[in-house]
């Protein structure tokens, strides 16, 4: 139980997904302009990460992990170099599922996500999740927490610059930093501000 609190407390904040290794980060900065959107794009990504994360640990450990295909009695057969186009497949298919459940639900917020919704299959946090599951040999509990966490940590990441950056229309900026120049600066201090809960022993 400790080890999982360690789990959700390292994605949430020390590992971060977006602002320790910077995935994510071309839906993070052309969506966190305006609050509501980004809050919309966070919870998407909360749930698919959620969701992708335990799904792809099942498809690794019964199908591409070495001696997986044991069960099928094919012992000897190994297709974990199919890893990658397997994982990718499996986000699109949930990501597809996930576009017509918004479009049903709130056709406001669909449309307010635009393009960006479906690009959520190709977002490098997403899959670098399913990677970091398979390289750090979490169990199917500890990959379903480390998923929800790193869910959460990015979707505190882009709200919070979303807020930052609302104030910051009405700062005194220097010119040449404006717009993309003090957003990079800002993630930046962002990152160091997470950093700090590195200090917490479990």
């Amino acid at each position: 139980m400790e080890n999982l609190f360690s789990i959700a407390l390292n994605s949430v904040f020390v590992g971060n997904i977006l602002l320790a290794y910077f995935l994510g980060m071309c839906s993070f900065l052309a969506v966190s302009k305006n609050i509501k959107t980004a809050t919309g794009l966070g919870l998407a990504v909360i749930f698919v990460i959620s969701v992708t994360t335990p799904v792809n640990w099942l498809v690794y450990h019964y199908l591409l992990a070495p001696s997986a295909l044991k069960w099928a009695g094919l012992p000897n057969i190994n297709i974990g170099f199919l890893k990658l186009i397997i994982f990718i497949s499996v986000i699109a298919a949930i990501v597809q599922a996930l576009e017509m459940i918004i479009d049903r639900i709130s056709p406001t917020l669909y449309s307010a996500l635009g393009v960006f919704l479906p690009l959520i299959a190709v977002n490098c946090a997403v899959l670098g999740a399913s990677l970091f599951m398979v390289e750090r040999e979490y169990s199917f509990i500890e990959a379903t927490v480390f998923g929800i966490g790193s869910g959460t940590g990015w979707f505190l990441a882009i709200v919070s610059m979303a807020a930052i950056r609302k104030k910051l229309r009405y700062a005194d900026v220097p010119e040449g930093l404006r717009g993309f120049g003090i957003t990079i600066i800002v993630t930046g201090l962002m990152a160091m501000a997470f950093m700090l809960f590195s200090g917490i022993n479990l």
